[in-house]
Formats: C-alpha cells, sequence, structure tokens
C-alpha cells in the first residue's frame, strides 16, 4: 500500500498492515516537501498555549498519517516501513516516536498550496521489530497523548519536541472505579463472544480490545519522563476502542468517529462511560451475527 509519488517523501505514509483503514491521502499530501513542513510547523507551533512550556519535554522522531489512521492510548499497530528515512529513524531510534495526524485545514487550489495541522499526537513504544527483504515489520503500542510543540528536523525523517497531554482531575476514585469495573467487565464479556464467532482455526485467546485492556492495566515501563504515561484509569478508558472481529466499513467509520473524540476530550469519567456504550453496542452486534451464525 503506497501512496501516489507525487507525494513529498517525509509524508509517505508507512504502509499500515493490520488496519483496513484507506491509505489514499495522496490528494491533500501532492505539494512541495518544504512548504508542508513550514505549514505544519507554523500551526503546530500557534495551537500552543504558553501555560505549557512548564510541561516536560521530549525530542522525539515524528510520523505522520491521515485522519482515519490516528492511533490510540492502549493500542497495538503493525507497520511496513520500507523507506530509506522510516529506516534511519529505526537505526537511531529503537524505543519511542509519535504517531500523529497531518490534517489538511485548508487548500488554495489557485496557488496549489495548502496548509495542515498536526493533531492527534501519540506517543508510541517501539515493541518488536522484524527485518524483511525490503524494509521491516514494527510493531508499536500506544502509550499517551502528546501535543507536538515544535518541528527540529525535517530530513531524513521529521523530528520534534512534544509535551504530553492528559485528562484533568475532575472526580474521585469514588466515582471512577465503578465505572472502570464495568467497562472491564463488558471488555472480557465482548473478548468472549469474539473469540465464539471466529472460526476454529483462527480463534484466540485474546482479541484486540482484550490485548490493549491487559496492556492499559499494567504499569508501562518506559525510558522516558514518567508524565507522559496515562494514569490507569485514563489508560483503561481508551482501551475499548479497537475493531471487532469480522468489523463492516460502516462500523470502522464508527470506530474512528470515536476513536477522535476519546482524543479530543479530557473527561476520564466521560470517556469511561462512552467507552461502556461502545462496547455494549458491539456486544449487541457480534450477538447478533452469532444468531445468524448458528441458524
Amino acid at each position: 500500500m503506497n501512496l501516489s509519488t507525487s507525494a513529498p517523501t517525509f509524508l509517505r505514509q508507512p504502509h499500515i498492515v493490520r488496519h483496513r483503514y484507506s491509505s489514499s491521502s495522496s490528494s491533500y499530501f501532492g505539494f512541495s516537501k518544504r512548504e508542508n513542513y513550514k505549514r505544519c510547523r507554523f500551526i503546530a507551533l500557534a495551537s500552543f498555549s504558553s501555560s505549557s512550556y512548564s510541561l516536560p519535554e521530549l525530542e522525539l522522531p515524528l510520523l505522520p498519517f491521515p485522519k482515519d489512521q490516528v492511533l490510540v492510548p492502549s493500542e497495538a499497530k503493525k507497520l511496513h516501513l520500507h523507506e530509506a528515512g522510516y529506516l534511519a529513524l529505526l537505526e537511531e531510534n529503537k524505543s519511542l516516536f509519535v504517531h500523529f495526524v497531518l490534517d489538511p485545514i485548508a487548500v488554495n487550489e489557485t496557488l496549489r498550496e495548502a496548509s495542515f495541522a498536526a493533531r492527534y499526537g501519540c506517543l508510541v513504544s517501539i515493541e518488536k521489530v522484524e527485518q524483511l527483504d525490503v524494509g521491516a515489520l514494527v510493531f508499536i503500542r500506544g502509550i499517551g497523548r502528546v501535543k507536538i510543540v515544535k518541528f527540529a528536523q525535517e530530513e531524513p525523517f521529521l523530528r520534534g519536541a512534544v509535551v504530553p497531554v492528559k485528562d484533568r482531575i475532575l472526580h474521585e476514585a469514588t466515582e471512577l472505579n465503578p465505572k472502570v469495573l464495568q467497562l472491564k467487565e463488558a471488555i472480557q464479556n465482548l473478548n468472549s463472544l469474539e473469540i465464539k464467532l471466529k472460526a476454529p482455526e483462527e480463534a484466540l485467546l485474546q482479541t484486540q480490545t482484550a490485548n490493549s485492556l491487559n496492556w492499559a492495566e499494567k504499569a508501562p515501563g518506559l525510558d522516558c519522563d514518567e508524565s507522559f504515561v496515562p494514569s490507569l484509569t485514563e489508560r483503561i478508558s481508551f482501551a475499548a476502542y479497537q475493531p471487532v472481529s469480522g468489523s463492516m466499513q460502516s462500523e470502522l467509520t464508527k470506530l474512528q468517529e470515536e476513536k477522535l473524540k476519546a482524543m479530543d476530550g479530557k473527561d476520564t469519567l466521560e470517556r469511561l462511560r462512552n467507552s461502556l456504550e461502545f462496547v455494549n453496542n458491539n456486544i449487541s452486534v457480534v450477538a447478533a451475527k452469532l444468531a445468524l451464525q448458528s441458524l
């Protein structure tokens, strides 16, 4: 899965192996590299609040993706990196980078100019790398939300400074804990139904949603400031946003909408409620598919 050759090298998206989302982004990536870089840099800095300068910063490689491939904390993804710039990223940094969405916000058709915003940044941990004849398979995990505050390098890959983005502390544990328990139970029920839905030879003991929950419940050990790691409750609130077995395109579109809402929100309790509703809806859908499968 490659983008059009007209797309600038630093904007060509790594090959997404696992997801079925559309990868066609050449319609708005087909502009000069220098122009795109400057515009992304300006918009990222313009959206940054000066009050955030007290936050810790990390300078890391940055990988851009189209808006339909936002990554949420706790999510696992597999990438096929094959361009020289991305392979150089792996040589230089084998643990962390930032997955972000390069979102087109305005296009001047007359001058062939585009403005982009760097959105939905997610700190990523590289869990495993498998070398291939062409490129490498990279297994990654979303850790926590970040905001890009500065672009520091363009070649051979983007590099910039990021600060952590976390939920506001609005609720006591007595409000959050019951929803956490309900969500965990719902995810376990969904996991059981999904396994039944799969063909026996494909059946796994753990679905993508359950895998995300299991990761979220652990304390991830990362070589970075702990401020970049969300709280346990916040991590669990993101775990539900995974595709389920046999998802149709309409269901994947709904998942994408929910992921964007989850990344924008700052209220953990609200996200827990939304996650629980999302999982319960998925339970109903999978249960209906199982009923049809048994006919």
